[in-house]
């Protein structure tokens, strides 16, 4: 087992959780583009065959030359295949469904968990010559909603894991067995795995389940819930419709001021991660 080393300067965040709809790309999409508008060089790598981040970006399916298939599958860098964004700093390895073949294709491959990883190590290499300006502060990596090959790459390639939970009934038995599965993936193929974090999203404050809902995984994850949560909001569902993230097709909104506050809860976290 080989962890992730090289530049302290990169951060590789997955954002995962195996239950659906509960607003793992709106995350991806919206703290990159939270983080970059503070002055991070972000690169988002979707890792979902609906390219659901990609479209919600603005790189629409025919504007796709090299994808993380191709990444995954040995034919292009990480910067190959970076799409720059309309948000300066942001920059996208997009997806589409040839992703779903992959499993199968690379099933002889031993090292299939650590494909991502090793394109990561070579974006390290990469930059080490590259002024900062150049060069990438934090990896987000978009999960597909189940733990297959391509969550396993990306759990295999990052430093930390930062979980969104939406505020409804079954929230708290989904986050239970992802913890399961964060814990077997520390004991078998990255040892220095962590949860960064667990934000809340779909937050309403005028209903009694969301309100409980926060206060069990708050008793669950104790420090690891960040103190800001993502409301329900209108307009951060219609932003990807849009292909724009809600910083740039509502900044004012409540949407938009929360994931501000969520991308500056985070650099101060891991700012403390990189002084212990």
């Amino acid at each position: 087992m080989t962890a992730i080393v090289g530049n302290p300067g990169l951060r590789v965040i997955g954002i995962a959780n195996q239950k659906g709809g509960v607003g793992k790309t709106t995350t991806a999409i919206n703290l990159g583009t939270a983080l970059a508008a503070v002055g991070e060089r972000v690169l988002v790598i979707d890792l979902d065959p609906q390219g659901n981040a990609s479209t919600g970006l603005g790189i629409g399916a025919d504007k796709r030359p090299r994808t993380s298939y191709d990444v995954l599958s040995g034919a292009a860098s990480l910067l190959d295949a970076a799409l720059a964004t309309a948000v300066p700093g942001l920059f996208v390895v997009p997806a589409n469904s040839d992703l779903v073949g992959l499993e199968s294709e690379v099933l002889a491959d031993p090292g299939r968990p650590f494909r991502l990883r090793d394109a990561v190590a070579a974006l390290i290499a990469q930059q080490r010559n590259k002024p900062a300006d150049q060069s990438f502060n934090y990896v987000l990596i978009d999960c597909p909603p189940s733990l297959n090959l391509l969550t396993l790459n990306a759990m295999s390639a990052a430093h930390a894991v930062l979980v969104p939970v939406q505020c409804e009934f079954f929230a708290l038995e989904g986050i239970s067995q992802l913890k399961e599965s964060i814990d077997q993936i520390r004991a078998t193929l990255n040892p220095t795995l962590e949860i960064q974090g667990v934000v809340l999203t779909m937050y309403d404050q005028r209903t009694t389940l969301s309100r409980e809902v926060a206060a069990n995984v708050r008793e669950f994850f104790g420090s690891k819930v960040y103190e800001t949560v993502i409301p329900r909001n209108t307009r951060v569902a219609e932003a990807p419709s849009h292909g724009k993230p809600i910083l740039l097709y509502d900044y004012d909104c409540a949407g938009s001021q929360a994931y501000i506050r969520l991308a500056t809860e985070i650099i101060e976290r891991e700012r403390h991660i990189k002084a212990a």
